[in-house]
């Protein structure tokens, strides 16, 4: 395994460790040039790059991530995370049977193969986090940006522990 996939497995690792047992988010969506951010549970996968999500086609939320992509989704338990990236949309029957929960049966008030349900698929592209009891020194970046090698400047990462993402 090289260098990058190493950085890129352990910054997967320890954003894993961050929300594991944190069952709900906050997931941020653009509409109309505003931040609209709502709890959603986060599936019980392990995180490898990407998040996972289930919702309606029905909804706000859909037609905003049809419009704008870009979203945010923030953990808070024992430490704070934010991972901000890029979301899809995926009719996987599989993977939403996997993912299904008793309590959609009542909270959507339908079962998993209703073609209206859709996951939400969330691919990272950065993430910071904040680990109780000393913030500032413990503030990571995934710095490596998908589609080039660029990292930050030395600068802008003076607190900061700097750690290459890969999407594998």
């Amino acid at each position: 395994m090289d260098g990058n996939a190493s950085s890129s497995q352990e910054a997967m690792e320890k954003v894993n460790k961050l929300i594991k047992g944190i069952e709900v988010a906050m997931l941020t969506t653009i509409s109309d040039n505003k931040a609209v951010s709502r709890p959603m549970q986060t599936q019980e996968a392990e995180f490898d790059g990407d998040l996972w999500f289930v919702t309606m086609k029905d909804t706000a939320k859909y037609q905003e991530i049809l419009a704008n992509p870009s979203v945010n989704v923030a953990y808070s338990g024992k430490s704070y995370v934010s991972v901000s990236g890029t979301a899809e949309f995926s009719e996987d029957l599989e993977r939403k049977k996997q993912y299904w929960n008793p309590v959609f049966d009542k909270l959507l008030e339908t079962s998993y193969d209703d073609p209206n349900v859709v996951l939400i698929k969330v691919a990272a592209d950065s993430a910071e986090y904040w680990e109780s009891g000393n913030p500032l020194k413990t503030i990571t970046k995934f710095a490596k940006k998908l589609t080039t090698n660029e990292r930050l400047d030395k600068d802008d990462n003076e607190l900061n522990d700097t750690v290459d993402f890969d999407n594998q």
